[in-house]
């Protein structure tokens, strides 16, 4: 008789010391997965700022690729977490785990927007566009004007002064889309627009006035002029819808403002998790699956 209950003794022992050594295994990796989770969350929050930050196309697909993927982690790491926190009773981690769902939930929907927004890079287009082809085109307007030559020597004044005015023009609707793309406010745009509108007048007003007074051969080079002009203005209308799309510039707005507050609490929740967690010792404390 005495056997039996030793034996049944040495039985409950070893059942109690299995619980305690599953429910310590289940801590362990609670602990591991909400480490976990502040760390890929964090990774998510980084990729995403580098994505509305990096100065080309490939860059900003990667970084916002990169984002998705940090995030994808994150939601399994709280599906794994959740049954372990079940199983070990712990209410007010759980509650804590519904919380930072509940607001990356609303953090990612928002990050979306902003990724999206973000690898457009409509004003990194337009700032490409605006140093190159438009510059270009400029370049070659200035060069087919300077070429022209009076066709009489009284109006060389006349010739020069006009010259000097249209390409003036054509160098201040260059100047004007610089602060079009970094303009955030439909009113400055429109600004900008209005004068670029003024000075295409000029310009084409000025070709027209030249086309007179320049000798023979000086009209092929009006032409080419006329051509060149055409080329800078066609160029420029693709500036500005870009630039009025203004994505590079909204997501960065966004990214700075809103989702930076969404940001921070959801890393002082995940934190309290851990918090949390870590207080339960192995050794001295209270029993992993209680309070």
């Amino acid at each position: 008789m005495m056997r039996r209950l030793a034996v049944v003794i040495v039985a409950a022992g070893v059942s109690a010391c299995g619980d305690v050594t599953a429910a310590l295994e289940r801590l362990s990796e609670a602990r591991h997965l909400a480490a976990d989770l502040l760390v890929e969350f964090t990774k998510a929050s980084d990729a995403s700022n580098r994505a509305v930050m990096a100065d080309t196309d490939a860059a900003s697909v990667a970084f916002a690729q990169e984002a998705v993927v940090a995030k994808q982690t994150v939601r399994k790491d709280a599906e794994s977490l959740r049954p372990l926190l079940a199983g070990l009773r712990y209410t007010d981690e759980t509650r804590l785990l519904d919380t930072f769902e509940q607001q990356f939930g609303a953090y990612d929907a928002f990050d979306r927007q902003i990724l999206d927004l973000a690898v457009e890079n409509t004003n990194l287009k337009a700032q490409r566009l605006s140093f190159g082809a438009a510059h270009a085109a400029a370049d070659a307007f200035e060069q087919a004007v300077d070429a022209v030559i009076p066709g009489k020597a009284a109006d060389g004044w006349r010739v020069k002064a006009a010259g000097a005015t249209a390409i003036s023009a054509v160098r201040e609707i260059e100047v004007l889309q610089a602060p079009h793309i970094a303009a955030a406010d439909d009113a400055a745009m429109a600004g900008f627009e209005a004068r670029m509108k003024t000075q295409e007048t000029i310009a084409r007003k000025t070709l027209i006035l030249l086309a007179p007074l320049v000798d023979a051969p000086s009209q092929k080079r009006l032409g080419a002029a006329t051509d060149a002009l055409n080329r800078f203005l066609d160029v420029n209308t693709q500036i500005v819808g870009l630039s009025r799309r203004n994505t590079n510039v909204r997501s960065l707005a966004l990214a700075l403002d809103q989702r930076r507050k969404m940001t921070g609490p959801c890393e002082d929740t995940l934190r309290a998790l851990r918090a949390a967690l870590d207080a339960h010792g192995y050794r001295g404390g209270p029993h992993p699956g209680g309070r």
